[in-house]
């Protein structure tokens, strides 16, 4: 005889990663539902933000000139896509809150303890380097680029081009200011430790060097204000490294508890 219940427990396994799709996507609503709000709050405001990103530039050009929009719909499109990418960006904290939502209950304690700090510090990483962008690395460049051009030559950049620019060099800092984050992280995990990263510093300068020469226009200005920024982040990531590798043997000791007290937790169960 057939047991009628033969078939419950694949539908057991099954139906936790239903309910996991099924939380996934309301995360995922509530992250896209924020990102619109803050779009439709910013929108009135978008041909504003456009002239307060395009200040670095526009308080350098000659006086008689202008950025120009050489096409038709760029009036409209440069101040849309500026608000949805700036809407991303102050929304990236909830987005943020929602994938820790999503991923904490299978983490450990003592996993949990090492992700909130990371997840905060990561958020502020990514403002920093986007502010250093824009108060730092943008005077320089923009002031190097107007002078430097034949007296002949008026500089009136198209407002599309100068938004693709700037949002591929905020996008650069923002990601390289992670650097202490994904140090620390590969020195937690085990696949690498400092005395390694240590012994491949001078390559990592290189690397640097040749990464900001990738991430950024051709000129040398901003290449090093890129490479810099990356080698001291790298250093501060060795030095986090050192810190959180101290307390990691107090780390796996808690490890060890909370796994003996799941196997006991689960004979419990067993017997009952």
């Amino acid at each position: 005889m057939i047991d009628p219940n033969h078939d419950l427990p694949e539908q057991d396994q099954e139906q936790p990663f239903v309910s996991h799709l099924v939380e996934l996507r309301s995360r995922l609503m509530r992250a896209l539902l924020v990102i619109l709000v803050i779009f439709l709050g910013l929108f009135y405001f978008a041909n504003h933000l456009y002239e307060m990103l395009s200040e670095p530039l526009t308080s350098l050009l000659p006086e008689g000139t202008s950025m120009i929009a050489t096409d038709v719909t760029s009036p409209f499109f440069a101040p849309f896509k500026l608000t949805l990418v700036l809407s991303i960006f102050l929304a990236m904290p909830f987005i943020l809150h929602q994938i820790w939502g999503f991923i904490s209950p299978g983490l450990y304690k003592h996993e949990k303890r090492l992700a909130v700090p990371l997840l905060a510090s990561s958020i502020v990483l990514f403002y920093s380097g986007i502010a250093f962008a824009y108060f730092v690395v943008f005077p320089l460049i923009f002031g190097f680029f107007t002078s430097v051009g034949p007296e002949s030559v008026a500089v009136m950049t198209d407002i599309s081009s100068y938004l693709n620019f700037v949002l591929k060099i905020f996008f650069a800092f923002g990601v390289v200011f992670e650097i202490p984050i994904a140090t620390l992280l590969l020195v937690w995990s085990g696949v690498t430790d400092v005395q390694s990263l240590r012994a491949k510093r001078a390559y990592v300068i290189v690397g640097c060097f040749v990464l900001g020469m990738l991430l950024t226009p051709p000129d040398v200005i901003s290449q090093t204000l890129l490479a810099l920024p990356m080698w001291l982040l790298f250093e501060l990531g060795i030095v986090l490294s050192i810190i959180i590798k101290r307390k990691k043997p107090e780390a796996e000791e808690e490890l060890d508890e909370e796994f003996e007290q799941a196997m006991k937790e689960d004979e419990e169960n067993k017997n009952a």
